[in-house]
């Protein structure tokens, strides 16, 4: 009997919410409120909100506001044109491809960069087809949409390509064609490989994600005209924040 008590809290408030009843932002009624309005116990209606907070679909109860609606606003990620599209060579949109593709669907884009030298991983080893343990450059990023936090990417280029250039530059560095292009390095051929795991809590914690929220990873290797890999990335990004768009021509 419990367990049909709380699912009738939950389908009640989960139909408030897709209907538009309770907007983003909104207030969710707390636990004593819904014990009383549902004649059931606070374990049962916390039960039913636990459940919605694993969906996504509001904020965990803290502060003084307790639960709120959550705005739900997916990134068109064009995975496609994502850096090969010809806003890379304007010299004045002053912006990388990803943040003008955020700019061009009326949102905010910002992001924070540290450049590194770093001892690569058996990952970025394999992909990069340099000895575990060699030295790259790494690049971390992370990209924020409307002042929240929608994306964790890390750029690793082997030291022999980038120690001493432009890709060590603290901050985000806008170059046309590329960072790479600029060095003497440009990529011609791509390979992109996707998957989905649930967060570490590093990621979590970076992401501000909410309980039960998966991840995407994203990889792209990129390589150069004599097909030797000049960058691998890794991107993660939440699984409830984008939904991913390829355009091929057939």
């Amino acid at each position: 009997m419990t367990g049909s008590l709380w699912k009738t809290v939950y389908d009640d408030l989960r139909t408030r919410i897709t209907t538009g009843q309770l907007h983003p932002g909104d207030q969710v009624p707390p636990e004593l409120k819904l014990a009383t309005q549902y004649q059931v116990s606070r374990q049962t209606a916390r039960r039913a909100l636990s459940q919605l907070q694993q969906e996504g679909l509001i904020t965990p109860g803290r502060g003084s506001r307790g639960r709120t609606v959550r705005h739900h606003r997916p990134l068109r990620w064009q995975l496609s044109r994502f850096e090969a599209g010809a806003r890379r060579d304007d010299t004045g949109i002053g912006m990388d491809e990803w943040a003008a593709e955020v700019a061009e669907q009326g949102r905010t884009p910002r992001q924070t960069v540290q450049a590194s030298i770093q001892s690569s991983t058996e990952e970025v080893s394999e992909a990069l087809q340099i000895p575990e343990g060699g030295l790259v450059v790494c690049r971390e990023r992370i990209r924020y949409v409307d002042g929240i936090p929608y994306q964790l990417s890390r750029s690793y280029f082997p030291e022999s390509i980038g120690a001493g250039t432009v890709l060590m530059q603290q901050g985000d560095v806008v170059m046309p064609g590329g960072i790479l292009k600029s060095i003497g390095h440009p990529q011609h051929h791509a390979r992109d490989e996707i998957t989905v795991r649930m967060p570490t809590p590093d990621e979590v914690d970076q992401l501000h994600l909410t309980n039960g929220t998966p991840v995407g990873v994203h990889t792209r290797t990129g390589y150069g005209k004599d097909g030797k890999p000049v960058r691998y990335m890794n991107t993660v990004f939440p699984g409830d924040k984008h939904y991913l768009v390829y355009e091929l021509d057939l």
